[in-house]
């Protein structure tokens, strides 16, 4: 969308105008849906996160200064939500180990099992599990990177505007991401 189109649905979303917000869903629903589907590859996850983003949109259009694009924004958004929630996971996680100690059960299987998302062309889903286990191990900036290029197509200057870095630090971290990578999967791939 060109920025006179992101202006409009800007200006109408600061006047309450419902149409401009279900203009905003119908343009960037997708994309939204599959950053955080990218992130916690689990469909219904992504599912409540986007509805989060958008949410959140709504609530914040006010404090949207357009330094960048309404989709620099979103993406944003979609990625601080979807590492929030994954925090959160690994919160619970650690929660039910400890309850498990004390209270002799089995530790609540609380893992992310589910790994389809569309923008991945791999034949075999245990291709796809296997390369999103060796990106959860990546350093968040180098999966942030990574996913928002490799998985969503964006460009190193639009990742620069959704991570607040420059260009140049975003070409860094997406080699040393790359390189991790290797190293990750040739690692797994010696252990099989």
């Amino acid at each position: 969308m060109d920025s006179l189109g992101d202006n409009n649905i800007i200006s109408g979303l600061k006047k309450g105008d419902e149409s401009s917000f279900q203009l905003l869903i119908e343009l960037y629903q997708d994309k939204v849906y599959n950053t955080c589907l990218g992130f916690v590859r689990n469909e219904s996850d992504a599912d409540d996160l986007t509805q989060e983003v958008f949410i959140e949109v709504f609530l914040k259009i006010n404090t949207f200064r357009g330094d960048a694009s309404i989709s620099t924004w979103l993406y944003r958004i979609a990625v601080n939500k979807s590492l929030e929630f994954i925090r959160k996971q690994k919160r619970k996680k650690r929660f039910g180990f400890l309850k498990s100690l004390f209270e002799n059960e089995d530790m609540p299987d609380t893992s992310l099992k589910n790994n389809n998302h569309p923008g991945i062309q791999l034949e075999m889903k245990e291709l796809a599990e296997i390369l999103f286990e060796a990106l959860d191990k990546l350093p968040v900036n180098q999966k942030t990177a990574f996913t928002l290029h490799k998985i969503e197509g964006l460009s190193y200057k639009e990742i620069s505007k959704v991570m607040g870095k420059s260009n140049s630090s975003i070409e860094s971290i997406l080699h040393r991401a790359k390189v991790g990578l290797r190293k990750l999967l040739s690692e797994y791939y010696k252990n099989v």
